[in-house]
């Protein structure tokens, strides 16, 4: 990291690192789900729950693409094994076994809270202290709210919850 990007940076950056290494875990995690999910999910409305969910996994790579890019900025390295994805997770992985819609949509929606929350803390942990990361996991954010609210106005459409 460039010598007065650093100076700018008041909180622990090796705790930012950590922080943004278990949402890397996340943000991959999260692709695959929606992307495996869009693969063998049946049911009603299943064309528009396939769009949403090749739509949310594309912006899932963008944010795991978004924090590995501020990781290597604050001199950290990326998660380079997959295998660690499962070490660092904060939210985990909910495979689709289920492939009924609803099923698919609920697992997600558990997703994007537990995202929500992460960015969050986020959030309050880099507030006044490293306005970069600050403003990613507000993007972040903005985006993992808008899920959200996607898969439950789908969920919504189809006489779920």
């Amino acid at each position: 990291m460039g010598s007065k990007g650093k100076e700018i940076v008041q909180v622990d950056v090796k705790k930012v690192i950590g922080l943004l290494n278990k949402a890397f875990a996340d943000e991959w995690l999260a692709y695959y789900q929606y992307w495996i999910g869009a693969q063998v999910i049946k049911g009603p409305m299943k064309g528009a729950v396939i769009a949403e969910l090749m739509e949310h996994a594309q912006d899932e790579l963008r944010h795991a693409q978004m924090l590995s890019q501020r990781i290597i900025q604050l001199g950290g390295t990326p998660l380079l094994e997959p295998s660690e994805w499962y070490t660092y997770t904060n939210c985990g992985y909910a495979a689709p076994k289920d492939a009924y819609v609803k099923a698919i949509l609920s697992q997600n929606i558990e997703g994007e809270q537990c995202a929500i929350d992460v960015y969050n803390k986020l959030l309050e942990q880099t507030k006044d202290k490293d306005v970069i990361t600050y403003n990613m996991s507000l993007e972040i954010l903005e985006d993992e709210v808008e899920h959200e609210d996607d898969l439950q106005a789908l969920l919504e459409d189809l006489g779920g919850q």
